[in-house]
């Protein structure tokens, strides 16, 4: 069910313990092939594919479209909400979902700068609500190790606007993919003991801007993106995705 096509009386009618979920996603630059839309539309995709398999077990929020991007604002587009307007905003979504009643929650993210602050509202709110289960996944963390052997372009390819976005955003709009303008990251020499993407995580955490990082913010590779590749990714995070969802309904 979607949240905001539902009427007041048929609120009435839905069980308080299906899972509600809030996509957090962000509008930013992804390099010069992929839209800024980019997070929000895989975020949907994810929800909304879910949604046709179990309609009658989940319940979607509308999206959050814009998240922490202030590592993003060197490029044009980018746009960005401070960690505490952020925080503020999902807080408030959530404490009026639990104001009706319903106590499962899922927090579905799509942007990598929304990891942290995600975290922190999942303890924050988890404590102030000991009644209501509330679950943070991020798309990319959702799939595994699985999802590693779907990766073709080796260590640091799936990164920003690499090879799996790029694959997924070839399977959910390619008419805003631009293959012509296809580049791998250009990838900063320094601190590598600071680098990591979506499969490798950084042995430690270092501030640096996207531009800092990769001066055409890209961070991966998405010559080895396929469409192929996008529907086996969908069909691997769909899969723990629902089986979280239809454990949070069926627990009592």
């Amino acid at each position: 069910m979607i949240w905001d096509e539902l009427t007041t009386l048929d609120f009435k009618k839905i069980d308080r313990n299906i899972p509600v979920l809030l996509i957090t996603s962000a509008t930013e630059q992804h390099g010069p092939h992929l839209p800024l839309a980019t997070d929000r539309l895989i975020g949907e995709h994810f929800a909304l594919s879910l949604h046709e398999k179990i309609p009658d077990d989940i319940l979607i929020l509308p999206v959050m479209s814009i998240g922490c991007s202030d590592h993003h604002m060197d490029f044009l587009g980018s746009l960005t909400l401070s960690h505490g307007t952020f925080m503020n905003q999902v807080e408030d979504m959530v404490r009026s979902v639990i104001h009706h009643g319903f106590t499962n929650i899922v927090l579905l993210n799509s942007h990598g700068g929304n990891q942290a602050v995600n975290q922190v509202l999942v303890e924050k709110l988890g404590n102030a609500h000991p009644c209501v289960k509330i679950v943070m996944a991020t798309w990319w963390k959702l799939g595994g190790s699985e999802l590693g052997l779907l990766n073709e372009g080796g260590t640091m390819s799936t990164g920003h606007a690499g090879e799996f976005e790029t694959s997924l955003m070839l399977l959910i709009a390619p008419h805003l993919v631009r293959k012509d303008a296809y580049e791998r990251g250009k990838h900063s020499k320094t601190y590598q003991w600071a680098e990591g993407d979506m499969l490798h995580s950084p042995k430690v955490a270092l501030y640096r801007s996207i531009k800092e990082m990769t001066s055409n913010g890209v961070y991966g590779d998405p010559t080895h993106a396929s469409t192929t590749k996008g529907s086996k990714i969908t069909e691997l995070i769909l899969e723990n995705l629902q089986r979280i969802v239809l454990d949070l309904k069926d627990a009592k």
